[in-house]
């Protein structure tokens, strides 16, 4: 007898008699839904407040809306926020799914009035897809041009009124007529440890996992600064908690089990670590440049930019210079790779 096959066992119950379906609502139910669920970001929070009570109040869409900020602190669940407290449709995608202009038109002509459209990676939009956004932001109308050569006509097509949410880590990228289009422009910036003791305590809630107050004091600093760090880390700590503890979350199984995942105090992973060698060891501290770094550590320059830098510059480990990325006195005393001179002091 053959062994059955994918399709046979597609059902996830029919693979596993332990899965629960339960447990895939509860890992959805860690994205708020409302502002009051949503946790840190206080001042976007607070502004929104006001912008949303006044849209609602006059029966109107929300006014243009763009998001800035790292990966990972919630714009995307920001944006569905804004959705639920506005009550309208959501409708996400990301600018390199929109390769042509009828893709915009359909998704566009099919929003109901006051819907919201959250574009992700906006700075990655097509001249001719952002070129259509600026009529439709403005006027909500779409230009269509019908028919071809010297018989060619543009007529406007009317759309419903929406709001657009644009959200980036780019967002010098973003060009000035796009980014001058949008009514309300918010920027993320990292949590602090105590708001991502709030996040973890959130999540570990609504996973039912239990986990001692300094064991979510040390994941909070370990976190980056991010919720989308802080709880991917929760699940894995609930990993070791439940095979090699006794399913209770404990600081020593949080040292234990960041260890085995090579992330040290600060938060820093082995390629973070190895980026600062590297700059060090091979290059003297720097300058370097950033494609001449992402080859000697085998990381795209895509990755080194949007996810690594930006943390190490943020905790003053590296420095971006017009010559390129340099270590600094931080990054060589937390690695340990220290010189000093002839009088005892710090070289660098």
């Amino acid at each position: 007898m053959n062994p059955p096959t994918i399709d046979q066992t597609s059902s996830p119950s029919t693979m596993n008699p332990l899965y629960n379906p339960a447990e895939d609502e509860k890992e959805a139910s860690l994205r708020p839904r409302y502002l009051s669920e949503f946790q840190g970001q206080q001042r976007i929070k607070d502004n929104l407040l006001i912008f949303i009570k006044a849209a609602r109040d006059r029966g109107e869409a929300l006014d243009h809306l763009f998001l800035m900020g790292p990966p990972g602190l919630g714009k995307t669940t920001l944006a569905l926020v804004v959705a639920s407290e506005m009550g309208v449709d959501f409708k996400p995608t990301s600018a390199p799914a929109i390769e042509k202009p009828k893709d915009l038109a359909g998704i566009l002509t099919n929003l109901r009035p006051a819907g919201v459209l959250f574009i992700d990676e906006i700075h990655r939009l097509k001249p001719s897809i952002e070129e259509m956004l600026y009529i439709a932001m403005e006027d909500f109308e779409l230009d269509w041009i019908i028919g071809q050569g010297p018989a060619a006509r543009t007529v406007r097509i009317p759309i419903p009124p929406f709001t657009l949410v644009g959200a980036t880590t780019k967002a010098g990228m973003v060009s000035a007529p796009l980014s001058s289009r949008f009514g309300i422009s918010l920027r993320f910036d990292y949590y602090s440890p105590e708001e991502l003791a709030s996040v973890i305590r959130r999540s570990s809630n609504i996973l039912d996992i239990k986990i001692k107050e300094d064991a979510i004091e040390l994941l909070s600093g370990t976190s980056r600064g991010t919720p989308r760090i802080a709880n991917r880390l929760l699940r894995r700590m609930r990993d070791f908690a439940q095979v090699r503890g006794e399913g209770i979350i404990t600081r020593d199984i949080v040292e234990d089990g960041l260890e085995r995942l090579e992330v040290d105090y600060l938060g820093l992973e082995r390629l973070d670590r190895e980026i600062l060698k590297t700059i060090i060891s091979k290059f003297g501290g720097g300058p370097v440049g950033a494609e001449t770094l992402a080859v000697s550590v085998s990381e795209s320059v895509e990755s080194l930019e949007d996810y690594y830098e930006p943390y190490l510059i943020q905790i003053g480990m590296l420095a971006r210079t017009p010559r390129g990325r340099v270590a600094t006195p931080i990054a060589y005393r937390h690695l340990g790779m220290e010189k000093l001179d002839e009088n005892g002091q710090f070289q660098f």
